[in-house]
């Protein structure tokens, strides 16, 4: 379990800078830090809650649901982020729209709705960091958009799988075709065929249930 002081470090650390003294304190004393697993559904299409993210470490896949509850990815959180759809979900008491689920192991500080609501009128920090966030979400958000309507499969393929890496920080993606295809609303064999094209194109090499990169 991380002690108080060490989460404390990372946030100083990753918020220094980004908010005032004032409210970085604040975070610390009425934030609550989470631990969560690789794999853990944070929050999902229909629910609410009742506290806002910030990510100290790890990372955070957002997915949108179609009708039949195939996935698709939006976008990636990582260490700094915090989600824009989620917090106008908080800030407005509405339901959510998306799915988060946790890329990797995660430390999280939650602050209660209620105070970051309050922190809005409070702090011109916290404020820019929440509009700043809907504006790079935003444009994330586009960005998915613009693959879906312009880019071929390989393409959108080969670009999940460096991001992935950039997330991840590590060239071999512990992951399944399977997964991969969920991600990209596709199906399995026609991924795996893609993945044994680019391997065979010496793009990447291909493990029981891992993706080693070479090219990114």
């Amino acid at each position: 379990m991380t002690s108080p002081t060490t989460w404390h470090a990372d946030a100083q650390s990753r918020f220094h800078g980004i908010f005032e003294p004032e409210l970085l304190e604040n975070i610390l004393s009425m934030g609550h830090h989470m631990l969560v697993p690789e794999g853990t559904m944070l929050i999902d299409v229909g629910q609410t809650m009742d506290a806002i993210p910030l990510l100290l470490e790890g990372a955070i896949k957002i997915l949108r649901l179609d009708p039949n509850g195939d996935e698709i990815l939006l976008y990636f959180l990582e260490s700094g982020d915090s989600c824009a759809l989620s917090m106008g979900t908080y800030m407005g008491n509405a339901k959510s729209s998306i799915r988060a689920v946790t890329e990797r192991d995660t430390s999280l500080v939650m602050v209660p709705v209620q105070i970051g609501q309050e922190w809005m009128k409070t702090y011109d920090t916290w404020s820019s960091f929440v509009l700043e966030s809907y504006q790079s979400r935003l444009e994330e958000m586009l960005e998915a958009i613009d693959a879906l309507a312009f880019m071929d499969l390989p393409t959108r393929l080969f670009r999940h799988l460096t991001d992935k890496v950039k997330v991840q920080g590590d060239l071999t993606l512990h992951t399944t075709h399977q997964t991969i295809a969920n991600d990209l609303h596709t199906s399995r064999v026609v991924e795996s065929r893609l993945l044994k094209r680019f391997e065979h194109e010496g793009k990447l090499t291909l493990h029981r249930n891992a993706v080693e990169m070479k090219e990114f």
